[in-house]
């Protein structure tokens, strides 16, 4: 049993190894031509500059966090691990992100290349770099929870209680990079993909990726910091978080060391249950929209399967007298994969919601707009009923009828059952941008038509395992933040019991329950108008070098794309703080305020709303996307047609929908319960004013 930990640091360097295999087999496939070539380095230069300079900014976030909980820790409000594990969730969390990146940008050009040979060639390497993405999130996620548990159980001998609670708190580094990342990313990437399209496509009637459009390498450069960089931090924290809050749980259910390990060691067969399912994606030439989601679901499903079974064998072996706990992680196995098949059918173009939507163009960019709101509003139901289900599963089959604690520690273990499979599943969604990515590249260096078309069919497959990602994503968000929650009030029934009073008479919860559910509303205000603004500049910049640059539209002189891309890279650093600083400062005003059992309302109110905005806006978004899709492969009066123009606006309201403020409210949610975690013996201590 002790040698346990051991296994899941073995199989986080195991997926790190296979990680690397897959990045230097993709790196070493040749680029294309030379001018394919180019192109892909404008782009990966673009994106390590961005990156560069936002670490340097959140640089500077971390150092003066560290100092306040070096402050807190010296007062003995907090021990004096959480500084130092605070760094490490956070720079591991980076990390994650800037790998598959890094791939992504490698991959772009060799993925439209491999494209040239086929439809197989090109999807093997786009989801052959996805992978890369996938197992380096897991890999570095195990590598830190492994370490820091072997360091104190092993090292400074600490007590199983005491090591989850330092465990926890280096979630909300891992939270904060993930929020920096997701915002700043997702800022930069829409800025620049409506300023491309208002201008280049509706304006100037110009392909998307088209070389005469001054913003098209920004597009692409921002496809890679927001939706990969950005997408591998958030789901590195989700990751972590399940696993960590899960254990917290199982300490204050009674079950120790062995339910402490339990949701480690299904987070390390998973890794293995992916890395088996990686050989189980291929597609043949010619392949349908229902061909390739197909190709990529044996490997999800093969992956959730083996990892089923294998966890079945772990409970059994570890914790016999509780063979019940197999249906929680069942549970969240299984709503995860229906989670992702919904989000499909709701905004994919093989189905009918985003066909009947693509349809509403005919009667102009209104209707469109207002289709598309409904659709996402309409798509929440089916997963909150999921979610629903699997907690009230999760909470009886691990004994909540003879336990409270029991059954809390049930739905920690469905979220991590949920996420047990993510380095295939983040490997489907990674693929995407690196696709969309191919087929502007494809479509930059004037490749033959047949290789746009099937770059076009993984950019469109991309579209919609992007909306499944982020649908899995904000569903793992619900269940970790609610296991969170639980967290913190055991955090405040340790340090002063009598303080809390949650009934829903009580005032300090009433006002937190308010102030809560407009949290993720405001957030969400902040980054679209953020966007707003960015993509303002954007197309001044765009429209100004059509008029002043002799020859561009004719194709005669070469854009200024430097300018562009500096111009989403300086909005989208100085735009992502304040978002940003309302995730952390909310949790710590509100406590002050209203005290622990504020803090408890408003935790509930912002996982309630959130959950459900961040499933209406991705799928609202998804859907635009792919009906301006469905209509550019020859429906609806096809490219060029009025209905297509009006799918060009409803895509362009549903950018900041889907890749900026949606996925980041799952990590405010998140972070605002890790924050407040680590910050709890603060407000136990001062917070209420004597009041609440």
């Amino acid at each position: 049993m002790d040698y346990a930990p051991f296994f899941v640091l073995v199989a986080a360097i195991i997926a790190l190894i296979f990680a690397g295999y897959k990045f230097y087999s993709v790196k070493k496939l040749p680029e294309g031509t030379d001018e394919m070539a180019s192109i892909s380095s404008k782009i990966r230069s673009g994106a390590m500059a961005y990156l560069k300079r936002q670490y340097k900014t959140v640089g500077i976030f971390f150092a003066v966090m560290f100092v306040i909980l070096s402050v807190l820790a010296f007062l003995e409000l907090l021990t004096p691990y959480v500084p130092f594990a605070f760094l490490t969730g956070g720079i591991f969390s980076g990390l994650s992100g800037f790998v598959g990146m890094k791939i992504a940008t490698y991959a772009n050009s060799r993925t439209a290349n491999g494209a040239r040979q086929g439809l197989n060639r090109g999807l093997k390497i786009a989801f052959s770099s996805g992978t890369v993405m996938g197992m380096t999130v897991v890999g570095l996620g195990l590598l830190d929870i492994s370490i820091w548990f072997i360091l104190l159980k092993f090292v400074f001998k600490l007590e199983i209680g005491d090591i989850t609670s330092a465990m926890l708190t280096f979630g909300m580094g891992a939270s904060s990079m993930a929020l920096f990342a997701r915002v700043g990313g997702g800022i930069f990437t829409k800025a620049a993909d409506v300023g491309a399209d208002l201008v280049g496509k509706v304006e100037a009637g110009i392909p998307e990726d088209d070389p005469r459009n001054p913003a098209c390498i920004a597009d692409n450069v921002g496809d890679n910091v927001g939706d990969v960089a950005g997408m591998g931090a958030d789901l590195y924290e989700s990751y972590v978080g399940s696993i960590v809050s899960c254990g917290a749980l199982a300490v204050a259910a009674g079950y120790g060391f062995s339910g402490v390990i339990l949701p480690m060691l299904i987070a390390a067969v998973g890794i293995i249950a992916s890395i088996v399912s990686t050989f189980f994606v291929s597609t043949k030439e010619g392949a349908s929209q229902k061909n390739l989601l197909g190709s990529l679901r044996r490997g999800t499903y093969s992956a959730a399967i083996i990892s089923a079974l294998a966890s079945l064998v772990l409970i059994l072996v570890l914790m016999p007298e509780n063979a019940g706990l197999f249906g929680a992680v069942l549970s969240g196995l299984l709503a995860g994969v229906l989670i992702g098949y919904f989000t499909e059918y709701y905004t994919s173009d093989s189905y009918k919601p985003t066909q009947k939507l693509s349809g509403s163009s005919e009667t102009g960019s209104a209707t469109i707009i207002i289709d598309g709101i409904a659709l996402g509003m309409r798509s929440t139901a089916i997963p909150v009923v999921i979610v629903g289900i699997s907690v009230l599963i999760s909470y009886f089959v691990a004994g909540g009828m003879g336990s409270f604690e029991l059954g809390l520690y049930g739905v920690g273990l469905s979220a991590v059952g949920m996420l047990s499979t993510l380095g295939i599943t983040l490997a489907t969604d990674a693929y995407g941008p690196v696709a969309d990515n191919a087929g502007g590249i494809a479509e930059m260096s004037g490749l033959e038509p047949e290789v746009r078309e099937r770059t076009d069919a993984l950019d469109s497959l991309g579209n919609t395992t992007a909306a499944t990602g982020k649908g899995f994503a904000i569903g793992s968000a619900a269940l970790t933040a609610l296991a969170l929650i639980v967290s913190y009030t055991d955090e405040i029934t340790a340090i002063a019991p009598e303080k809390l009073n949650l009934a829903i008479t009580n005032p300090a919860v009433l006002i937190g329950l308010f102030v809560g559910a407009m949290l993720p509303f405001l957030f969400s205000a902040m980054t679209m108008q953020a966007v707003g603004r960015a993509a303002h500049k954007i197309v001044i910049e765009v429209r100004r070098q059509f008029r002043e640059i002799k020859g561009l539209l004719e194709g005669e002189a070469e854009a200024d794309y430097a300018t562009c891309v500096d111009i989403c890279t300086k909005s989208s650093l100085r735009e992502m703080i304040a978002p940003a600083a309302l995730g952390v400062l909310a949790p710590i005003v509100v406590g002050l305020v209203l005290g622990v059992n504020g803090v408890v309302g408003m935790l509930a109110g912002a996982l309630v709303s959130g959950f459900v905005l961040a499933i209406m806006m991705a799928n609202s978004g998804g859907a635009w996307d792919n009906a301006k899709k469905y209509i550019e492969a020859g429906n609806f009066g096809g490219k060029g047609s009025e209905n297509h123009k009006a799918a060009v606006v409803g895509d362009t309201v549903g950018d900041p929908f889907k890749d900026t403020a949606g996925p980041s409210v799952n990590i405010l949610i998140k972070l605002l319960s890790m924050v407040s975690i680590v910050f709890a013996s603060l407000i136990a201590s001062v917070g209420g004013f004597g009041l609440f």
